[in-house]
């Protein structure tokens, strides 16, 4: 087996409408701590402890981070969480589009929707 020159994914980028608006949503909502917002504009957001980031991208465009099979929504982004089912209840009581916790196979996981449309998962 060939070793890879590739050593972890640093970040990956999520396409905004309203750059403080969202922000504010992923640090209040997702408990994301917010690093800096760029001159540039973008905002860069800590997940947990390790290194990766997320980086929210303002767009004028008809944009998201998820792609679609047979025109239904595909999550491209999955987040793990310890507390999935008070995660869940968390999203639901702010309002957050969050559809119900599915199980396959001893794997639990759901879908929700950041402001933006942005399709996303969480699963322990």
């Amino acid at each position: 087996m060939r070793k890879s020159f590739i050593d972890q994914v640093h970040y990956i980028r999520i396409p905004v409408r309203d750059l403080e608006q969202s922000t504010q949503w992923y640090q209040d909502v997702l408990g994301l701590q917010v690093l800096t917002i760029t001159d540039d504009p973008y905002a860069i957001l800590k997940v947990g402890e390790g290194s990766f980031l997320l980086i929210l991208v303002p767009t004028e465009d008809e944009s998201f981070a998820h792609f679609t099979i047979n025109q239904e929504a595909a999550f491209s982004i999955g987040f793990t969480s310890p507390e999935l089912m008070k995660f869940h209840q968390h999203l639901a009581e702010n309002n957050v589009k969050v559809e119900a916790i599915q199980e396959d196979k001893g794997h639990a996981y759901f879908y929700f929707f950041d402001p933006n449309g942005n399709k996303l998962q969480v699963h322990w």
